[in-house]
């Protein structure tokens, strides 16, 4: 019993530390796809501001980096997110909420295994001229690649495509957009304008907001415009810096974790509500929960098994080898372990036997012969346990078997002889035990048994000895 509660409680323990170890590594995942989808929209957000400010031509060299970010902003999302990875339906909205006409993924070959376009599974980068453009992501994964506009080995229809690698370099992410929307681009430099068609999930927000004064231009929330950073609960003492902050505020009460850029003119922000990835994080640890707590029943329940099969091995063992009066070792132990005796070693036999037993059954009745016989074996026990074997070898026949320190033989008796004098029972008065000791380093011994024939032999001087002293007639 007192195992199985053991078990038990390891078993709860294991669990709590399991889901708290995984509690851990979540909220440690959740905030490295936090962080680096924020990274991205927050990326985004800052190169379309800057576009505002070049010239034609320079703008349409930054709208081919901001379509390389489209890509890797379509690569993180699908990296958070694998199991859009094959759901045409999911790729759709995503392009829809990036602004893109088409979303393609490419294998580690060149060759298109999926995307918002399912017609065009399986071309690759070997199936015309427009597509042979990328080849040269096969040989470099560090190479992010924007084309000019060029009709499309498909149709013929006039595209502009970029291209990236996904973060793990397992596969390779391509969007794809009509040359219209590129003018149509040129033209959408409004900050309220641009921040509004970012894409973001539900519990995402991206607020813009003037440098000097804190003033929102632009939000993906329309109806936080015109509001400042202060009143929405976002510092602005940030630092001028092109690697972004990370930080805790609540806005409207609700807590959010903070990425926060700031240039010259403008303050930009990406909020993420605590419970963006709370459902996914429940639902996992609510999985392993329930795989634990399963797995921790069927360890118990083969544990039971094996515990039980364990204790009735000993159990059975114990009764074998134990007497049921004395709980000394019986005859079948005795036999078992006297033939494991090493004569070259030092070790010490002792006979005993008791005295006057039949007189104290005849008078006092077998339940006083009962008590002398305990009473004998627990000072056995006593004076000699701790360095060797009691045996109960018969009715009041005893044998010692002293393997830890035989040099101290002498000290065994003496405990012994003093125990035995001062005993006091219920029924008998005081007992008397005749013993003989021998050492198997004493001569050369041919065999165990002649070692416990002489201590036999020295037992019954002993007893002798004893009943020619007392007078008691030996046979009453």
């Amino acid at each position: 019993m007192k195992n199985k509660r053991r078990f038990a409680m390891v078993s709860v323990a294991v669990i709590v530390v399991a889901l708290l170890l995984e509690a851990g590594i979540l909220k440690y995942v959740n905030d490295a796809n936090a962080y680096r989808l924020s990274k991205v929209l927050l990326d985004r957000v800052v190169t379309v501001l800057d576009k505002n400010d070049k010239s034609e031509e320079d703008l349409i060299e930054s709208l081919k980096d901001d379509y390389i970010v489209r890509a890797k902003a379509v690569s993180y999302i699908v990296d958070a997110k694998p199991q859009v990875e094959n759901d045409v339906e999911e790729l759709q909205k995503i392009a829809k909420l990036m602004s893109v006409d088409e979303i393609h993924l490419f294998d580690e070959t060149g060759c298109i295994t999926s995307g918002s376009v399912p017609k065009y599974f399986g071309y690759s980068f070997d199936s015309g001229t427009q597509m042979s453009y990328f080849k040269p992501m096969l040989t470099d994964k560090s190479l992010t690649m924007c084309q000019d506009v060029t009709p499309n080995t498909s149709e013929g229809k006039a595209m502009m495509y970029a291209i990236t690698w996904n973060e793990a370099g397992t596969m390779m992410v391509q969007v794809g957009l009509k040359p219209q929307r590129l003018l149509d681009e040129l033209k959408q430099n409004e900050v309220s304008t641009v921040v509004s068609d970012m894409p973001v999930y539900n519990g995402m927000e991206i607020y813009v907001a003037e440098a000097d004064t804190g003033l929102v231009k632009g939000a993906t929330d329309c109806d936080k415009i015109g509001k400042t950073f202060k009143n929405l609960g976002i510092p602005t003492d940030i630092k001028e810096s092109d690697k972004p902050t990370v930080m805790r505020v609540s806005v409207d009460g609700i807590g959010c974790r903070c990425v926060i850029r700031r240039d010259d003119k403008y303050i930009v922000a990406v909020t993420i509500e605590k419970s963006f990835y709370m459902t996914a994080s429940v639902v996992a640890m609510l999985v392993v929960g329930i795989y634990l707590v399963l797995a921790s029943c069927c360890m118990m329940y083969m544990f039971s098994k094996i515990m039980k099969e364990k204790y009735e091995k000993e159990k059975l063992l114990y009764t074998s080898n134990t007497d049921a009066l004395t709980g000394c070792l019986n005859r079948h132990a005795y036999e078992t372990d006297i033939n494991k005796l090493d004569l070259k070693k030092e070790w010490v036999y002792i006979s005993l036997d008791l005295n006057s037993l039949k007189h104290v059954n005849d008078t006092y009745g077998h339940a006083a012969g009962d008590e002398i016989i305990c009473a004998a074996a627990d000072c056995m026990k006593a004076s000699f346990g701790d360095c060797g074997s009691v045996y109960r070898i018969g009715g009041d026949e005893f044998t010692v078997i002293v393997t830890q320190k035989p040099g101290e033989l002498d000290v065994m008796t003496k405990h012994f002889d003093s125990s035995m004098a001062k005993w006091n029972g219920k029924l008998v008065d005081s007992m008397n035990i005749s013993y003989g000791c021998v050492s198997s380093l004493e001569q050369d011994w041919e065999h165990v048994y002649d070692i416990a024939k002489e201590a036999d032999r020295r037992m019954y001087a002993s007893k002798a000895c004893y009943y020619s002293g007392s007078g008691i007639d030996r046979r009453k």
